[in-house]
């Protein structure tokens, strides 16, 4: 694994935005009968996510994030140094979602912009790639965007993914600090299990046309096309058991921390069962792995900075704490971070129309 050790740097402050419209696994059965809306969401421990309308993009949610953030935060917009936009739903295939962000907020010309296509270990590459720019050259200050609307991507009728996702999009302030504790990354990818998450058609691999826009039946009954979001999920599940364990004890090594040391462990919200299986496994106290599927879904790169919004709001708005963060999933990618975080800006969550 790549691992990465980082000071002075700190962040600064993260909020998080969803949008207003919610749907609860009363909608779903409507779609796919009691039963088995019950029976799935025993196991995924989703019960309602928010969800896009057509008009909303990633973008604009993470706009909003931003915008709540940098004016609590008192920053100056012309103090930005750095926009990286993290996410595998952007505005455009070109130009880069970044560019349009950095014209948005009214951020300076000389404001350097760039996207970063990751999905689940998004937020942790991000904030790796925010961090090695302040300690490598002559940037202060960076805003962190990391936002998903993968309902844009799935199939209403596909049972295996229309009932896990929601949508989110959240903006961290990260800054030079001389008084930062060091930032501990360890970092991973396996390109074989990318067919395992995976949007077929719609790239340059196998461009969309009418054949790739029709709903079919697939295994196990599910409708979906070929521009719809595909999960394997129990190639998933395998490669979650298979590469976490070694990933946290990793990370722990690296930083010279105990379990014991970390106050939380912030798990990208894959599902609930994952989660608990693997708290057990790696003999975790449930109360130091929040879980906050229940009320917003899986939202892929989103879900660690909802997670802090959602679960850690006055903690970290107080005082300092230990954390581990961990991103798995699509690519199959993965990473963890060792950080101390806060008190830091952390407004409340916003809701978007």
């Amino acid at each position: 694994m790549s691992v990465s050790k980082i000071s002075g740097v700190k962040i600064s402050g993260i909020a998080s935005a969803v949008p207003e419209q919610i749907r609860t696994i009363f909608d779903d059965m409507k779609v796919f009968g009691e039963d088995e809306v019950y029976k799935i969401s025993a196991n995924i421990g989703v019960k309602s996510r928010y969800i896009a309308p057509p008009h909303l993009c990633t973008s604009d949610l993470c706009f909003f994030a931003a915008e709540r953030l940098l004016h609590e935060a008192s920053w100056k917009k012309d103090s930005v140094d750095a926009l990286i936009f993290v996410s595998q739903t952007p505005d455009y295939r070109l130009p880069a979602t970044s560019c349009i962000l950095q014209k948005r907020l009214g951020l300076s010309n000389e404001c350097a912009s760039f996207d970063i296509s990751m999905g689940c270990s998004g937020y942790i590459y991000g904030l790796w790639v925010a961090s090695s720019l302040i300690v490598g050259g002559n940037i202060d200050r960076v805003l962190l965007l990391v936002g998903d609307t993968s309902n844009k991507l799935l199939s209403p009728q596909d049972r295996s993914v229309a009932l896990l996702f929601g949508d989110a999009g959240t903006a961290t302030l990260l800054e030079k600090s001389a008084h930062a504790q060091p930032m501990t990354f360890v970092m991973g990818t396996d390109g074989d299990g990318a067919n395992n998450l995976i949007v077929p058609s719609g790239g340059f691999r196998k461009i969309a046309n009418e054949s790739t826009k029709i709903r079919t039946e697939r295994e196990n009954n599910n409708i979906r096309s070929d521009e719809d979001l595909f999960m394997n999920g129990a190639e998933i599940f395998s490669f979650t058991l298979e590469r976490l364990s070694p990933l946290i004890r990793s990370v722990l090594d690296e930083s010279s921390w105990t379990v014991d040391d970390v106050d939380f462990f912030i798990f990208h919200q894959a599902n609930k069962f994952i989660l608990n299986f693997l708290t057990k496994k790696m003999k975790l106290s449930p109360h130091k792995v929040p879980i906050v599927l229940e009320k917003f879904g899986n939202t892929s790169s989103a879900s660690i900075p909802l997670a802090l919004s959602s679960s850690l709001h006055e903690e970290l708005c107080n005082k300092e704490l230990r954390l581990i963060f961990s991103g798995f999933g699509v690519g199959y990618s993965w990473g963890a971070v060792a950080l101390n975080v806060g008190p830091i800006i952390m407004p409340d969550i916003v809701f978007v129309p």
